[in-house]
């Protein structure tokens, strides 16, 4: 069975809550650290407000934690069936973004997968994650254009690009048709310190 939205939402809430606990980290220097506003944060752990996607990156990268930590923490083993029911969905957000993970974060291999769907004629602007980070994107369904260091190029079904997720990027469907991708982030070592 899918994990419900609201049930992801607390989860969010409740691990945005603990990260900045066990820092002994104030809502003010949560959002120095985040570049989250202390307002927001404060909604985010009350489960009043649902954050994009891009205000997950920026938490996750000032916490410096792997983005599906604010998911799931449920790893299947090596050679366990990973299934969709088991999935966690996050959106649609208001960037018309949606992610589903498919493998949560294994220190053992260093990455996490999601699959990723963007509304037609959507746009998601990411800020840069921590140092060490490295997004591998490959397209399943449609066409994106990508943005890394001011330049846009665009990526077709089948194709795919790797790059330094460190500096700000954006990936937007600039076409009338649905948009799919899996988004390999792979951790360097000492890039996500805190998992």
């Amino acid at each position: 069975m899918a994990i419900e939205p609201h049930t992801i939402a607390a989860h969010i809430a409740g691990t945005v809550r603990q990260l900045r606990k066990e820092r002994g980290w104030s809502l003010d220097r949560a959002a120095g650290e985040t570049g989250v506003s202390k307002a927001m944060l404060g909604q985010i752990e009350r489960g009043e407000s649902s954050p994009t996607v891009s205000t997950l990156w920026k938490i996750a990268s000032g916490f410096r934690v792997s983005f599906s930590t604010l998911f799931d923490n449920d790893k299947p083993a090596l050679g366990e069936l990973h299934r969709d029911g088991r999935e966690s969905v996050w959106g649609d957000d208001s960037a018309g973004m949606q992610a589903r993970l498919l493998f949560p974060y294994d220190p053992l291999l260093g990455f996490e997968m999601f699959m990723i769907e963007l509304a037609p004629g959507a746009i998601s602007e990411s800020s840069a994650h921590a140092s060490g980070v490295v997004e591998h994107i490959v397209i399943v369904e449609g066409e994106m254009e990508l943005r890394i260091d001011e330049r846009w190029q665009t990526l077709r079904a089948g194709e795919g690009l790797r790059f330094f997720a460190d500096r700000p990027h954006a990936m937007r469907n600039n076409t009338e048709s649905r948009l799919r991708f899996h988004d390999v982030i792979h951790y360097l070592p000492g890039a996500a310190s805190g998992i």
